[in-house]
């Protein structure tokens, strides 16, 4: 059984031994860290470089029309009317956020489909709308919505810092403007349907509360037109970059040193181990 003092005598016996081997071709090590180190500033520098553009928004409030209960809202249910905030639930309008279809609109009505198709290698034909909503969705586009606050951060990443920026507003603009022209749209059947219920019906009470209704939807539609923010209020525009998102050159360069020093360090010691065994 071997003492304390001859197991540390032994370890530093290993060690010394590990650090001369190292020391002794340490220019070998050196060489094979210097050709990372190079390969990896090149490639720094010729990779593409991408920008982040964020927009921060928070959902607007919804503003319904006259409080209508009872009797009058069995009567707006059962013709189909809803009578529930304007512009619908603030998820209802994140989920269209997110969405691939609306992905699909802007990509159309905004004319970034010849910029997405620049994307080598990720386009199977340069002319499918499906494979530039694949890499919106993917790539370009990331939306997160903070729980605590319920703010949301539309993020655009690009190769273009003043389209990145630009994009990034777009989406929110476009979107609201979407939602209000669905809302006055969607009131705008609603008081066609409840105008043919009013003539046709002959007990004055009824025509009084559906007129109630007719109110709170007229309400409705013009808050909706008056109303530009009308799903989300912008809190923080987005504004051109000045520095990039990627490549971190500085971090790239350092790991692949690092990597190439420690893979040119081990594959040292694993031959001087087997020189050492087959002595």
């Amino acid at each position: 059984m071997s003492s304390p003092d001859t197991s540390a005598e032994r370890e530093d016996v290993d060690i010394f031994t590990l650090g001369k081997t190292l020391w002794a071709d340490r220019w070998k090590i050196i060489g094979v860290a210097a050709v990372f180190a190079v390969v990896s500033i090149a490639y720094s520098l010729l990779a593409t470089e991408w920008y982040q553009a964020e927009v921060v928004v928070a959902p607007s409030e919804k503003r319904g029309g006259a409080n209508v209960s009872g009797t009058i809202g069995s009567l707006a249910s059962l013709a189909g009317v809803s009578l529930g905030g304007l512009g619908g639930s603030g998820q209802e309008s994140l989920a269209v956020l997110k969405s691939k279809g609306y992905a699909r609109e802007f990509i159309e009505a905004s004319g970034s489909m010849p910029a997405l198709a620049t994307q080598r290698g990720l386009f199977d034909d340069k002319n499918d709308i499906r494979d530039a909503v694949r890499i919106f969705d993917d790539k370009v586009r990331t939306v997160e919505q903070d729980r605590r606050t319920g703010l949301v951060t539309i993020t655009i990443t690009w190769t273009d810092g003043a389209v990145a920026a630009r994009w990034a507003n777009e989406y929110v603009r476009r979107l609201n403007d979407r939602l209000r022209n669905d809302a006055i749209r969607e009131s705008q059947r609603n008081l066609e349907y409840l105008n043919k219920e009013i003539a046709a019906e002959a007990v004055v009470a009824v025509q009084q509360s559906l007129g109630r209704v007719v109110e709170s939807e007229m309400q409705k539609m013009l808050l909706a037109r008056s109303s530009e923010e009308f799903a989300y209020k912008v809190i923080d525009p987005a504004t051109q970059p000045k520095r990039r998102y990627s490549p971190r050159r500085s971090l790239i360069v350092i790991i692949s040193t690092l990597v190439g020093g420690l893979f040119a360090s081990l594959f040292v010691l694993l031959r001087h181990g087997y020189r050492a065994r087959a002595k």
